[in-house]
Formats: C-alpha cells, structure tokens, sequence
C-alpha cells in the first residue's frame, strides 16, 4: 500500500522539471515590470535554551521616516508585534543595547545597523549584528559582524553556537503587482528565488493572471483571476511538500485599499517529506527535529 506522501508527490509540482521553465530563450519576467521592494519584513524564530524553554523571538525591520527601524518582541507564544504591546520593544539607534524583561526573564539585546547594507527592502543583509541573551545565555545571533560576541553576559564558550531557526517569514509590499523575495524552506535546502506576478498580462488589466516562478522557471499560471481569486496550489521542493496559498479578492474588488495574500507553508508530520526509503523510525524523529516554515507575503494598494 502507497503511502500518502507518494500519491501527493505524483500531483505537486516539482520546481525541478524541464517542463517548469519554458522555451530557453523565453525570460520569466518582462524587464518593463520591476519587482516592487517591501517596506516591512518580520521574522518569527524559535529557540531553545539550556533550561528547555522554547521562546518565539520576533524581529520586524521597517523603513520609516526617519530611516531604518527595528523592533524587537520575546514570548511564548505568537503575537502581533505594535507599539501597544507591552512585550514589543523599538530599537531606535543605529546601535546600542537594551534590556527588559519577558517571559519572567531577562532578555538582552545588542545590534549594531549602523553600517549594514541592504539590498532589497528594510532587512540588511551584510555588515550588521543583532545578539539577544536570555538570563545571560545567547539564544540568537543573527548577521555577519563578530565583535559583539564578546559581550560579558555570556555565561560559556559552549553557548557561542545558539540553537534557533527561522520559522516564519511575512513581508508587505504597497502599490505594485510584482513581487520578489528568497525564502529557505528547511535548514539542509538551499534558499530560493521566488517570484509573483500579477499583472494583466497580455489581457491588460481587466484580466490579470498569476504567475508563480521559482529560481527564474515558471511554476504554475492562474487565469481569469476574478473567478479563481482564491485557490491553493501543492509544490514539491528540496524534498519537501510545500503549499502555496493565494487570496486576490480585496485586491481585485477592493479598488482603493485591496490588499493580495500569498502564503508558502511546509507540510509538518511524515507525509510532508517524499525520501520514502529512510527508516520509519528515523524520519520520525527527524519530523520532530525539524522546524516547520512559512512565508507570508502581504501586497496593499495603498498604505493602511
């Protein structure tokens, strides 16, 4: 009898396939449509300690008026980083530190943003540093910049490596129909081109079409957007199952403040992973090891 990973397989569509990418010479996307740059990016990371305690690390880069901003939030449980949440913390400076207390501990944060460099959007990608200790113990360190591990509170040379992992990823974008970003899906994978078009197309647009491509192939197409406004699609991807989930109905009949919504999720138990020759008993185990991901991605016509 077939697993039921094995009859998913045969129905998702693997970003691998020849058939993904078109003629050679066809490019994936017009050079008139340049993908818009989101001006909010939250990361969601889970991670442990030494006491077992699993702890929810939330980081929402932004662009503001003043410039680049950072917020900080630590709980237990997912929630809505704003400035009425008492557990939410902005970080005003370009660096510093900041302490406060959550989760009836003490949590310290060091960053340093004040020569980082970016290349799409708010978050920066190199020459940046943010370390956030947990009652004296690292539990995450994020950038390329090393002369903050030096920090006193450090309690030993054994907690240098803190075990984290990026669980969830949203960016919002405003005013454009193309959207672009890289996204990880599991620790072992490698991080991915990823690519939403939702223009009218050859149409205009009166009848847009959704075009979804991965590492510049096109994955799948949606037509005549204003009947399949919501819909779900399955991809198969560094072994993973993944769904990528789509609802255009404020964007389409909304016309001053409709917003899109595009979701990546990895399935979670055995049947989200198709390596069906491995122990039962070892994949089980590597299901509870393995953090699940999502990926969120918010377009708005106008500010909110």
């Amino acid at each position: 009898m077939r697993s039921i990973a094995s009859c998913y397989s045969e129905h998702a569509i693997k970003v691998s396939d020849s058939y993904c990418s078109g003629p050679s010479g066809q490019a994936y996307l017009s050079p008139n449509l340049a993908p818009s740059t989101p001006n909010t990016v939250t990361c969601i990371y889970k991670a442990k300690i030494s006491s077992q305690r699993k702890l929810l690390i939330t980081l929402t880069w932004c662009n503001n008026l003043i410039g680049q901003g950072l917020t900080i939030n630590v709980g237990e449980s997912l929630s809505t980083p704003s400035k009425f949440n008492s557990n939410s913390h902005q970080l005003r400076k370009k660096k510093g530190s900041k302490t406060f207390k959550s989760c009836n501990s003490e949590i310290e944060v060091y960053w340093d943003i004040s020569n980082a460099r970016y290349i799409n959007g708010p978050e920066p990608s190199t020459n940046f540093s943010v370390i956030v200790l947990v009652d004296s113990e690292l539990c995450l360190r994020l950038g390329d910049m090393n002369e903050e591990l030096n920090v006193k509170n450090i309690r030993s040379e054994q907690e240098a490596t803190p075990k984290f992992s990026l669980v969830s990823r949203s960016e919002n974008f405003i005013g454009s129909t193309v959207y672009s970003t890289k996204a990880q899906f599991c620790d072992t994978g490698l991080a991915h081109d990823i690519l939403i078009n939702c223009s009218g197309g050859e149409q205009g647009c009166r009848n847009p079409v959704l075009s979804v491509c991965i590492d510049q192939k096109k994955i799948f197409q949606v037509k005549r957007l204003r009947w399949n406004f919501r819909g779900n699609q399955i991809i198969f991807l560094d072994g993973l199952l993944v769904d990528m989930m789509w609802d255009l109905h404020d964007w389409l009949f909304n016309q001053t403040s409709g917003c899109a919504v595009f979701m990546f999720r990895t399935r979670s138990g055995l049947d989200s992973r198709l390596w069906l020759e491995e122990n039962s008993s070892s994949l089980e185990q590597k299901e509870k090891e393995r953090a699940e991901f999502s990926l969120l991605i918010c377009a708005c016509k106008s500010p909110d």
